[in-house]
């Protein structure tokens, strides 16, 4: 049996081990990013990853998911965010095939999300489908025909940084900001509140922490609404850590979706919350290797 090497790289937690060529995870572990160190670190971490797992099998491909826009073909990375100084222009596919001489491929990690939901999760068969993870920022990926669509410059499906009321989809939307905003209501500093305390107290009927998650799934409802008039997607999947709150979070998104959607819309939107949670990355990594490399 084939196997390979699978690394998602994100900005806290870089999560990685082997995939057997029917897309079992046989291994599965975790480091911290250290994203401060930048860019050259993390090409460092991924040698150290591969070389390790060459040592203990015959591997027969490197599949990387990684944060920030990825030139697929040359497995650049063409643009990160300012948590991760220093990656914008990092080659991480040519270092390591140069360096082990086996194959290596690249894809975005919010792509490599939607990819492992359309083949094998939450949204499988489901043909257009939407990908939305929902975490520090707000990722896209729009999977049609079978594959993700990249755009004219690696960059289609950026919903972060749609203009809504005055900000912009992600600082609305987003999980950080759900902790931002309940933390400046209460005067604490932001880093006493985190998505799992906030739905503890909503629970108890805490009204700060309820309004909170009202203002974020009225704007995820209608960043949805948004995305729907454009894709008209048959199936729209939600991923990322928050949506672990799926029975206090799901009736309520799909609410606000519909009140900014016509009816003819309303009526064909169906959201899904994504089945593979933390595995997405490293399988849709592998899903995308074996899609660059069907032999």
């Amino acid at each position: 049996m084939k196997k390979y090497v699978s690394i998602d790289i994100g900005g806290t937690a870089i999560k990685y081990g082997v995939i057997g060529e029917d897309g079992e995870i046989l291994v599965h572990e975790e480091m911290p990013t250290e994203a401060h160190k930048g860019g050259p670190s993390i090409l460092v971490k991924a040698i150290k990853i591969v070389g390790q797992f060459c040592m203990e099998h015959t591997i027969s491909g490197i599949c990387i998911s990684t944060a920030g826009m990825v030139d697929t073909k040359k497995g650049t990375i063409l643009y990160a965010a300012p948590l991760i100084p220093r990656y914008t222009g990092i080659c991480l596919k040519e270092p390591l095939e140069k360096q082990f001489q086996i194959p290596c491929e690249v894809e975005n990690d919010v792509n490599c999300a939607g990819l492992a939901e359309y083949l094998s999760g939450a949204g499988c068969g489901c043909d257009p489908m939407l990908m939305l993870t929902i975490g520090t920022g707000i990722g896209g990926c729009l999977v049609t025909g079978g594959q993700v669509y990249h755009g004219v410059s690696y960059s289609a499906c950026e919903v972060g940084y749609l203009h809504m009321r005055g900000s912009d989809f992600q600082t609305l939307g987003s999980a950080s900001s759900l902790c931002r905003r309940v933390a400046e209501r209460k005067h604490e500093p932001a880093g006493e509140w985190n998505g799992l305390r906030i739905f503890e107290e909503a629970s108890r009927g805490d009204t700060a922490c309820i309004h909170a998650i009202d203002e974020m799934t009225d704007a995820l409802g209608l960043g949805i609404a948004n995305l729907c008039y454009v894709l008209n997607p048959k199936m729209i999947v939600l991923g990322g850590g928050i949506m672990a709150q799926a029975d206090y979070l799901s009736a309520r998104i799909e609410k606000a979706a519909r009140s900014y959607l016509i009816e003819h819309m309303s009526s064909a939107l169906h959201i899904r919350f994504a089945k593979h949670k933390n595995h997405a990355g490293m399988l849709g990594a592998f899903y995308h290797f074996k899609a660059c490399h069907p032999n």
